[in-house]
C-alpha cells in the first residue's frame, strides 16, 4: 500500500497540479481514514477508567487483570498480521469497514461482559479492530496523498490516536463523575465502567458510515486492473495532468504474475529485504523508548511526587493533552524538514529526559508499600522530564513512525511489510506493558532502559533511515528491490 504517485518521471507534481491535489478532497479522504486512529486510541485507553471494577466486579486476581488488561495487545498484533494482506485481497475500503464492525461488537460484548474471560474475548476483538486499523490508515493516506503534504496528511493518523485516548480519558471521567464513581450504576442501571466501553460504538458507527464516502485507493485500482476506477480517482486527486504516466508507472511497480503474499518479504537470495528489517526497527524502537508507560502507568509517577489519587487524574489528562498539542508541531514540521531531523531531534529529546528519570528514580527512597518516594526538587524534576519527554515523543516518533511506515515500502510488498512492522510495533508494546509492573520498585533501571533504547533508536535512524519528504512514491521505490533491499541514500545514512 503506498503514498501518492502522480508525479511526473523524476519529480514532483506542476505546481498547478499540485495546488489542486493539496486542496479539500485529500485531506478530506484522509481525516475520514485516520478515524480509524480514533478509534484504535480510544479502544487502547479506555481500559484505564474500568481495571479496578472489573477486578472487583469478578472477583480477579491481578495475573488475571494484567492479562485481561494486554489481551487488547495480543489482539492487535494479530489485526496487524493478517490486515495487508487482506486489503491487497479486498481492498483498502472494505478493510475499513470491518475494523468499524470489530469495534462495534468489542463495545456491546465488553459493555455487557458478565465475567473476566468474555471480557478478554472481546478486548481481543477490538484489538484486531486496531490492529486493523494500525495498517490500513497510514497505508491508505500515503496512498491517495501528494507528496509535498503526504507527511502532514499522514500525521493526521498520529493526531487521531492521541486525541482518541485524549477522549477515552475524558468520557470516562465525566461517566464515573455523573455516576459517583466507575462501579456505580448510571442509566438503566448499567454500571459508569460499562458505558465507558459501549461509548465506543458510536465513532465506531461514525467511523463505518464515512468508509462509504471515501474512494479506493488508486494502487488498490491499478493493481486489481480497475484501471477507468484508478483513473477516475486519480484525476479527482492530482487532476488531469500526467495521469496517463502516474498510472504506467504505478502499473510498473505492481508488475507481478503471482498473488500478494508473505514470501514478497524475502529477497532471491534469502533472508528479508534490508527495508523491511528498518521498518520493523522503527517500530520496536517507538515502543521500547516506554512512552506508554508514561501513559498506562503515570499514576505511580505522580503520586510519588504527593499528589491524590484523583489529581493523579487530572494531571494524566493533562499529558495526553500536551501529547495532542505536540502531535501538531509534527504535522506543521514533518513536509518543512523532513521525517529524519525530527526522529534525530526527538531520540536526543527522549534521551535526555528519560536518562534524567532514571538518575532520580535510581536515588529515589522506597516507602513501605514499595512505592517511590520523590521529596522537593527531585519530583519537581522528574514531572518536568516526564512532560518533556512526552513533548520530544509527541513531536517525532510518535507520528513520523506511522507516516514513514505509510509510505517507505515499495508498491509490490507494502501491505505485508506494513502488516510485519505493525505487529512488531504491537508485541513490542505488549512486552513493555507486562514487563513494567515488575519494575515498579526498580524505576531507575527501567527508565534507564528506556533511555538507552532512545540513545539506539537515534543511531538506528542515522545510519539506516532515508529521507523521504516530498518524493513520489514510484520514483522513492524504483531501486528498492533490485538489489540488497536498501536504497542507497538508506545505506548512506
Amino acid at each position: 500500500m503506498a503514498g501518492h504517485g502522480g508525479a511526473p518521471v523524476g519529480g514532483d507534481l506542476p505546481v498547478g497540479d499540485e495546488q489542486f491535489a493539496s486542496g479539500k478532497t485529500a485531506v478530506r479522504i484522509a481525516s475520514v481514514a485516520a478515524l480509524g486512529g480514533l478509534l484504535f486510541g480510544y479502544d487502547s485507553a479506555v481500559i484505564n477508567g474500568a481495571v479496578d471494577s472489573i477486578q472487583e466486579d469478578f472477583g480477579i486476581g491481578n495475573a488475571s487483570l494484567g492479562f485481561a488488561v494486554a489481551s487488547a495487545l495480543l489482539g492487535a498484533a494479530a489485526g496487524a498480521m493478517t490486515a495487508g494482506r487482506i486489503a491487497d485481497r479486498i481492498g483498502r475500503i472494505a478493510v475499513m469497514k470491518i475494523a468499524a464492525v470489530l469495534f462495534l461488537i468489542s463495545a456491546f460484548g465488553t459493555g455487557f461482559a458478565h465475567e473476566v474471560w468474555t471480557v478478554v474475548l472481546f478486548r481481543i476483538v477490538g484489538g484486531i479492530g486496531v490492529g486493523v486499523a494500525s495498517v490500513i490508515a497510514p497505508a491508505y493516506i500515503a496512498e491517495t496523498s501528494p507528496p509535498s503534504i503526504r507527511g502532514r496528511l499522514g500525521s493526521l493518523q498520529q493526531l487521531a490516536i492521541v486525541s482518541g485516548i485524549f477522549l477515552s480519558f475524558v468520557v470516562n471521567w465525566l461517566l464515573q463523575y455523573a455516576a459517583g464513581g466507575p462501579n456505580e450504576p448510571l442509566w438503566f442501571g448499567v454500571d459508569a465502567w460499562r458505558w465507558m466501553f459501549l461509548a465506543m460504538a458510536v465513532p465506531a458507527v461514525v467511523y463505518g458510515a464515512l468508509a462509504f464516502t471515501i474512494p479506493e485507493s488508486p494502487r488498490y485500482l491499478v493493481a486489481s486492473h480497475k484501471i477507468p476506477e484508478a483513473r477516475k480517482v486519480l484525476s479527482t486527486l492530482l487532476g488531469q495532468k500526467n495521469l496517463e504516466i502516474t498510472i504506467t508507472r504505478i502499473r510498473e511497480t505492481l508488475e507481478r504474475e503471482d498473488k500478494p503474499s508473505w514470501r514478497d518479504l524475502r529477497k532471491p537470495t534469502g533472508g528479508l529485504f534490508g527495508i523491511v528489517w528498518v521498518g520493523l526497527g522503527l517500530s520496536i524502537f517507538q515502543q521500547f523508548v516506554g512512552i506508554n508507560v508514561i501513559f498506562y502507568y503515570s499514576n505511580v509517577l505522580w503520586q510519588a511526587v504527593g499528589f491524590s489519587a484523583d489529581e493523579s487524574a487530572v494531571y494524566t489528562v493533562i499529558t495526553s493533552v500536551i501529547n495532542v498539542l505536540t502531535t501538531l508541531i509534527a504535522i506543521a514540521l514533518i513536509d518543512k524538514i523532513g521525517r529524519k531531523p525530527l526522529l534525530l531531534i526527538g531520540s536526543s529529546g527522549m534521551a535526555v529526559t528519560l536518562i534524567t528519570m532514571a538518575i532520580i528514580f535510581a536515588n529515589a527512597t522506597l516507602d513501605a508499600e514499595g512505592n517511590p518516594s520523590l521529596p522537593g526538587a527531585s519530583g519537581v524534576i522528574a514531572l518536568i522530564a516526564a512532560n518533556l519527554f512526552v513533548v520530544a515523543f509527541g513531536m517525532s516518533w510518535g507520528p513520523v513512525v506511522w507516516v514513514l511506515l505509510g509510505e517507505m515500502f515499495p508498491n509490490r510488498i507494502r501491505a505485508a511489510a506494513l502488516g510485519l512492522a505493525a505487529a512488531g510495533q504491537w508485541a513490542a508494546n505488549w512486552l513493555i506493558t507486562v514487563t513494567f509492573p515488575g519494575l515498579r520498585e526498580h524505576l531507575g533501571l527501567a527508565y534507564g532502559f528506556y533511555g538507552l533504547c532512545a540513545i539506539l533508536s537515534g543511531l538506528f535512524v542515522w545510519r539506516w533511515v532515508m529521507e523521504t519528504k516530498g518524493v513520489s512514491l514510484e520514483d522513492m521505490h524504483g531501486e528498492i528491490l533490485k538489489g540488497e533491499g536498501l536504497p542507497t541514500a538508506a545505506k548512506e545514512g
